[in-house]
């Protein structure tokens, strides 16, 4: 090994070292520009990915219109929550809301219990749709859409722990689509002028 040898070698961990450095300082300026913000995040009016302050607005002036069954009345509580922010219907609303709403229940598997031959569903599922509507002032449909979820439960043997299974199922089903639905207008509401 010759010293012309040896100075080529010394060099190239301190060549590496600086190029790691400064390829990591032109990453780190590129991915600064770049934001991750919730959806709902109270940053900026305008930030990347959030809410503009306009939309929130908008969203709070929403009235839901009355629904006729308990699980759509479950859905349109906490959509009037996650609409208003907690705030509750606006007195002159700007848009008003149309709900079409379907459940079912269905057994999900079925297993022979004990000598019984026809076996009894050991599981089911509440699924949940909702279509909507959303109007203007004047009736105008400004935005549609439809949305579906679906919660399993377990279906013990006694028949109290199954309702209230089943009905805790609706409940987080309700919850769900709700959020969806929120999300939904939300991303309806940025595209309107």
């Amino acid at each position: 090994m010759s010293l012309s040898d040896r100075s080529i070698k010394d060099k190239s961990p301190i060549r590496k070292k600086r190029l790691a450095i400064l390829t990591g300082l032109v990453l780190s300026a590129f991915v600064a520009g770049c934001t991750v913000q919730p959806l709902y995040s109270s940053g900026g009016s305008t930030s990347v990915g959030g809410v503009p302050s306009s939309v929130k607005t908008k969203l709070a002036s929403v009235k839901v219109d009355d629904v006729d069954s308990i699980p759509a009345q479950a859905v349109r509580n906490r959509l009037i929550f996650g609409l208003s922010g907690g705030a509750g219907e606006p007195s002159q609303p700007m848009y008003h809301l149309a709900l079409g709403f379907s459940t079912s229940t269905e057994s999900a598997v079925e297993v022979d219990v004990g000598d019984k031959t026809e076996g009894r569903a050991s599981a089911g599922t509440v699924r949940m749709i909702s279509n909507y509507a959303l109007r203007d002032r004047d009736g105008k449909v400004v935005a549609t859409g439809r949305r579906q979820v679906s919660a399993s439960y377990d279906r013990p043997r006694q028949e109290f722990a199954n309702l209230r299974a089943h009905r805790d199922a609706q409940q987080r089903a309700a919850e769900e689509l709700a959020q969806y639905l929120v999300l939904s207008l939300a991303q309806d509401m940025q595209k309107l002028p």
